[in-house]
């Protein structure tokens, strides 16, 4: 499984809650058909405010983002308790979410569709990463190193849930582990 990821990052601030990552009006889009689950990833972060977020996760006519990781502030993925927040983000080729907490039904999610790696850190990053920045993100060593700087910046380690993310989501895992069948 891989476990560094480098790329440009998106940052935003405090309190990202699930309309602001995919609107309601994309939820009729059924992730398990696969022209719909990659049309959903094209939506992804569409409902942040142009006026706060002039750099757009998804560029005009795109279906993916250029950004593998996320950088967010506290209480990521706050609101309703739609799974099809982290399956947008990670159809939009997103791989992991650094933010100083989540909602617990954001991580949960996140989790168990296997769409994501949600990494708590205890610095204030979206103060430190500026978007666009490179980012390298090491999930064995559990930290993040801001290219420019060279500083590396620690987060909480995954633990038991990294393999279920390894395995793409809960039920992979559970098929993979042998607690339930093929």
């Amino acid at each position: 499984m891989q476990s560094v990821f480098k790329g440009p990052a998106y940052v935003v601030k405090d309190n990202i809650d699930t309309d602001q990552i995919i609107p309601a009006q994309y939820l009729t889009l059924v992730p398990t058909i696969p022209d719909e689950y990659e049309k959903l990833g094209s939506f992804a972060m569409c409902g942040l405010p142009d006026s706060l977020y002039p750099t757009r996760f998804i560029r005009e006519g795109e279906l993916d983002s250029e950004y593998p990781i996320i950088v967010g502030g506290r209480n990521f993925g706050c609101g309703s308790s739609r799974e099809h927040a982290p399956i947008a983000l990670g159809s939009a080729n997103t791989r992991v979410v650094l933010a100083e907490s989540f909602a617990r039904i954001f991580f949960r999610n996140s989790v168990a569709t296997g769409e994501l790696y949600p990494c708590e850190c205890s610095d204030r990053l979206c103060e430190i990463v500026k978007t666009g920045d490179i980012v390298t993100v090491d999930l064995d060593q559990c930290t993040v190193t801001v290219e420019s700087t060279g500083i590396a910046y620690p987060f909480k380690p995954l633990g038991d849930v990294r393999p279920v993310v390894d395995a793409g989501g809960l039920f992979n895992y559970a098929r993979k582990s042998g607690m339930i069948g093929a």
